[in-house]
């Protein structure tokens, strides 16, 4: 394993909206900044949605606007429909995001709408990021499995995967909302979705409920997979599992990827910083084992 990994830090977005009180934009663009310093090239910055919903994600214009951005890095918003791709493009966004989920009744619980409605909505909006030349990245949630239905299969997950893709989306993420996954459930998930989608368009995005992250993630490694979802400081969580100690620390990460002899670019020292730092701003403990260790 010496070949290249690219990482999608979605700290700034994924973990961040769950924070129980309002982050000022100022830390935000200043935590965006402070991971392309560390040499993150993709940053999901931002989220445009009703602030009604999500008001931890109301500043997403004052954020992607605000920051002083580096060239060779993607900042990216996840963009529910058409109205907030229209507010992503104004902001000058570099990739957005559309989700959805393999399980209909989450899918209904979540957004309230069905797998195929959630999939129409989409439509508008990925023609209109076409014409715009900005890629759309899907993320489905719930691949492996769902608070309501229990265990998901591996066929639906590649069922949606594949209507995404087919869609238009450049980029599909399967995200084990649930943390729920061990690597034997996740080779039987990548082997069925890699048949709908190749496997350079795949990433996995991993919560480490149940301390697995690690393991799945070196066991997407194994089948091929090249793109990984992190959040620095584990940034995060699942309203959906009690006790859910949210995404995978972009650190593990990092330190595992660095263990392997793989490339990813990212100066893991600086990094530890800045989750010590985000997680003093925020006045919450590190979410990242390798940042209480480190000491170098």
């Amino acid at each position: 394993m010496s070949d290249k990994v690219r990482l999608v830090e979605v700290g700034p977005r994924d973990g961040l909206q769950n924070e129980p009180g309002l982050v000022p934009f100022a830390i935000k663009i200043a935590l965006v900044e402070r991971l392309a310093d560390c040499g993150l090239r993709h940053i999901e910055a931002a989220s445009f949605v009703s602030p009604k919903w999500v008001p931890q994600m109301a500043d997403g214009h004052a954020v992607l606007t605000g920051i002083h951005r580096r060239p060779n890095v993607i900042y990216s918003a996840l963009t529910p429909n058409l109205k907030g791709l229209e507010a992503a493009l104004a902001a000058g966004v570099d990739q957005v995001a559309v989700f959805t989920a393999a399980s209909e009744s989450f899918c209904q619980h979540n957004i309230n709408a069905s797998i195929a409605t959630s999939l129409a909505r989409f439509a508008p909006l990925l023609a209109l990021a076409k014409e715009q030349g900005i890629p759309v990245r899907g993320y489905v949630s719930t691949v492996l499995d769902c608070p309501y239905e229990g265990a998901i299969t591996p066929e639906a997950a590649a069922q949606v995967a594949s209507a995404l893709y087919q869609m238009g989306c450049t980029e599909i993420s399967l995200g084990d909302t649930l943390g729920t996954g061990t690597p034997k459930r996740v080779r039987a998930l990548l082997s069925a979705v890699s048949q709908e989608v190749p496997l350079p368009q795949l990433a996995v995005h991993f919560h480490d409920t149940y301390g697995q992250a690690l393991v799945n993630i070196y066991a997407a490694l194994e089948q091929g997979i090249r793109i990984i979802d992190s959040s620095v400081a584990g940034l995060g969580g699942c309203p959906y599992a009690p006790g859910a100690s949210g995404n995978v620390a972009t650190e593990e990460v990092v330190y595992l990827l660095q263990g392997l002899g793989m490339l990813t670019r990212v100066n893991l020292d600086n990094l530890v910083q800045t989750g010590r730092w985000i997680s003093q701003q925020l006045g919450r403990r590190n979410g990242s084992k390798v940042g209480l260790a480190w000491t170098k």
